[in-house]
């Protein structure tokens, strides 16, 4: 389901590719029968090639095990798709709904401004 530019995470992977992320990471939380999911997908992708290397762009398919049943109930994903942004292992913001193209990118944009300083000054989380 996921472009080259877009991961498929998983609660396996969670903690490396979305909590010790070197670069803030937008995670689509979703799952397959979600229409909405669906009609997000192209856009997702296309945004995730043009922000590459300044935002990781993952997936985290909600239904495919109880664990990730359980990061969706943890970061209080109560709809999908929902997207969540995260800049050094902390949640800084959410969208919850379809967007398009040109109204997602401009709350991308936003998004990384008010976390501009998260993104430059911040230490990782220290490990549990």
């Amino acid at each position: 389901m996921a472009s080259p530019s877009v991961i498929d995470v998983n609660a396996k992977s969670w903690e490396r590719e979305v909590l010790k992320s070197k670069v803030p990471v937008v995670v689509e939380f979703w799952h397959q029968r979600c229409i909405w999911c669906l009609r997000l997908t192209p856009i997702y992708n296309e945004l995730s090639k043009e922000y590459e290397g300044r935002l990781k762009f993952a997936k985290l398919n909600i239904f495919e095990s109880h664990e990730n049943q359980h990061l969706a109930v943890h970061y209080g994903v109560m709809g999908t798709p929902t997207l969540i942004f995260f800049c050094r292992g902390r949640p800084v913001d959410a969208l919850v709904g379809f967007r398009p193209k040109d109204h997602l990118k401009t709350e991308i944009d936003n998004i990384l401004s008010r976390s501009k300083e998260c993104i430059e000054k911040s230490t990782p989380l220290p490990s549990a």
